[in-house]
């Protein structure tokens, strides 16, 4: 209590003790000892001296608590007595120790009327079904302890909370790491720049294969996706600075973190269905060389429809059925759903573990006997073959083979990531959010570079262009 509307209450209480000539205090209040002072009852016992003389926290007992439980003052400690609920205690407690329990079900009322309650400790207690309810009759609770540091998210009021970090968030900020925090902002710039530098320079420079130039422009757009993604969340990250946990809740279950992480979705699943369809493409002109395979324009755009429908699917499924799914995407604070764990739903941990380990997986291993195919194909024939229109699709197959070598490089740690999650072996949380933030965006950003910006024919296109504009200046 501070400030007029104290004083106010303080001179009505004592005017009222004054003119009725008793030491009784209002229903409501109770009086500081000897001095002619009332103040209202949730004051008495609240672990904080509010009377000058100090008389509000004099003598103060807890009449309700466990007999299993020790009790020390207003201190209740409950540490591993295989409780299976949370214990009725006295509404004056200042600290509450339920550690180590066996606690199966918490009610969202199973807190209310502990208003003095300051310090509540729940290590190693699974909180099914937590919600922001629980916690928010606590208005002076200023320490609690979790298990899991995404349950700090639910009582976002408190003035500290353990564990104060998942790897991914901390208590202050939605990137818990600094070198991510700025690195966030440089691969997003150099995936965005990049890749429409590459579809600005394919749509004004002509190209003989106008098919393949569609396809590489199709692929820029999904990489420049992963971009924005990371730019979002770079965004998001400097709005919650400081404060993250008095928003993390609603942020995990905002729409915008929904579709954010169904960008980041969409932008990988796209890439690599991208990837693995220009693969066959050149898998079946350098394999098959005289069997004109090759694909039409009317054919092509089906193709690249088809992946870009697809990759729309698999991304908005889970915003179908939360029943089956879940929280999808709001998992953690990147809105990306590569880990998993116990309190994940069945349905969410079978479709990403469908995606992951059947889709992306299925799509890496055909793009790897693809790829041993053409070389084989190349060794085989390369003693006989002259310098024909065959070099230049073995040339563009090695340039697609560093591409599809740094995607590897980045989707086999997310491969083995997934199984390990799978196998509930534990996963730092500071390696998902270097894959997610590094390993997995930096194809992206490399792609512009390998398939456009360092290709021969490319490079000499360029020059044919800028020498035909310098002579017309002339």
């Amino acid at each position: 209590m501070g400030g007029s509307d104290s004083n106010d209450l303080l001179t009505e209480s004592i005017s009222l003790k004054d003119s009725s000539g008793s030491d009784n205090c209002p229903l409501g209040q109770f009086p500081c000892g000897n001095l002619s002072i009332c103040l209202p009852q949730p004051e008495h016992c609240n672990g904080q001296q509010d009377c000058p003389n100090g008389a509000d926290e004099e003598n103060c007992v807890l009449y309700i608590y466990p007999e299993v439980c020790h009790c020390e003052g207003r201190k209740v400690n409950c540490n591993g007595k295989n409780l299976l609920h949370v214990p009725a205690v006295s509404s004056n407690v200042t600290a509450l120790h339920l550690e180590s329990n066996r606690i199966e079900m918490i009610s969202k009322r199973a807190f209310s009327g502990l208003f003095s309650l300051r310090k509540l400790s729940m290590e190693e207690v699974e909180i099914p079904d937590i919600s922001i309810r629980m916690f928010r009759p606590l208005n002076n609770l200023t320490h609690i302890y979790f298990r899991r540091f995404e349950f700090c998210g639910y009582s976002p009021n408190v003035r500290s909370c353990k564990p104060n970090t998942d790897g991914i968030s901390s208590f202050e900020n939605l990137l818990a790491n600094i070198i991510l925090r700025v690195f966030v902002w440089v691969v997003a710039f150099i995936i965005c720049f990049g890749n429409i530098f590459v579809i600005c320079l394919r749509s004004c420079i002509a190209s003989e294969n106008q098919h393949h130039t569609m396809a590489i422009k199709s692929l820029c757009c999904a990489d420049c996706l992963m971009g924005v993604y990371l730019l979002f969340i770079g965004a998001f990250d400097i709005k919650y600075c400081g404060e993250y946990n008095r928003h993390a809740q609603i942020w995990m279950e905002s729409l915008s973190c929904q579709l954010i992480g169904s960008l980041a979705m969409l932008s990988t699943e796209v890439s690599v269905m991208m990837l693995t369809y220009m693969t066959l493409e050149k898998y079946l002109c350098i394999v098959f060389p005289f069997q004109h395979y090759r694909a039409g324009r009317k054919q092509t755009l089906c193709s690249l429809t088809f992946i870009w429908l697809l990759g729309f699917v698999i991304a908005v499924i889970p915003f179908w059925d939360k029943q089956t799914f879940g929280n999808f995407y709001g998992r953690n604070g990147v809105c990306f759903p590569l880990h998993s764990d116990q309190t994940e739903k069945p349905g969410a941990r079978c479709y990403s573990t469908a995606i992951f380990l059947g889709l992306n997986l299925l799509a890496f291993v055909i793009i790897v006997f693809s790829y041993s195919s053409m070389f084989y194909s190349v060794q085989k024939t390369a003693k006989t073959a002259r310098q024909t229109v065959f070099d230049r699709e073995v040339s563009i197959a090695k340039r697609f083979f560093f591409i599809v070598f740094t995607d590897a490089m980045c989707w086999i740690p997310i491969f083995l990531l997934k199984i390990l999650s799978l196998l509930r072996v534990q996963i730092a949380g500071t390696i998902i959010l270097w894959v997610v933030i590094f390993i997995l965006p930096i194809n992206s950003a490399l792609n512009p570079i390998l398939y456009t910006i360092t290709t021969s024919a490319f490079q000499q296109r360029l020059k044919q262009c800028l020498k035909y504009r310098f002579q017309q200046k002339n």
